[in-house]
């Protein structure tokens, strides 16, 4: 009892770790000091999405994991877990408009408009924001029925996110390939789970 009480603060600073080092890393930059590479700007981006996707997988895949390991508490960690993801994606965008586009308003739209990877992204983030301002209880409390409809759009946003993935590493299709794969095995057994009713029985009887 004693262990599960100290498990969700454990998890909690495992998946804030990455970005204390990246606001250290920042922190140094401005300080003279580079410890992200020759181009901090693009390693920042590349870095805060990579976390991004990891953590929007990680989130995706605890349902099924609930069920296929037996263990109902991991759907404890899921809330945190997602609005980590919208934390890392919100960051990500941070990096964007202030180390890339250097708040350069005007750009912005035309960006987002005239970029494929960029449009798709933005609108990942756009999708997420419902997701996270809806994750509490109050909210699911009063929406009933259509919060879980609304949190369907979890699987539409990490497509996305692959897409985004696609476009902006073109040299290397190896992490698409792999978040690709597990994103969709993730959809794969919802649809296995509500569908068919072997795998369903299956789920129950375990």
């Amino acid at each position: 009892m004693k262990a599960a009480y100290f498990i969700k603060p454990f998890v909690f600073i495992l998946f804030l770790l990455p970005a204390l080092y990246y606001f250290y890393a920042v922190y140094l930059a401005f300080n003279g000091e580079n410890i992200l590479g020759p181009d901090p700007a693009q390693a920042l981006s590349l870095a805060t999405g990579e976390w991004s996707i990891r953590i929007l997988v990680a989130a995706l895949a605890i349902t099924p994991l609930r069920y296929l390991l037996n263990m109902p508490k991991l759907w404890n960690y899921r809330r945190m877990i997602g609005l980590f993801g919208l934390f890392y994606v919100s960051l990500h965008l941070i990096v964007f408009l202030m180390f890339l586009l250097q708040w350069q308003w005007g750009d912005i739209g035309r960006e987002i408009v005239e970029r494929p990877y960029i449009t798709v992204g933005f609108t990942a983030f756009i999708l997420l924001l419902p997701l996270g301002l809806t994750s509490f209880k109050a909210a699911q409390r009063k929406m009933g029925r259509n919060w879980k409809k609304l949190h369907k759009l979890v699987y539409g946003i990490n497509v996305l996110a692959i897409l985004h993935i696609i476009w902006v590493v073109r040299s290397s299709y190896f992490d698409a390939l792999l978040y690709g794969s597990l994103v969709f095995m993730c959809l794969g057994y919802r649809i296995m789970r509500n569908y068919i009713p072997a795998v369903r029985r299956f789920i129950i009887l375990k």
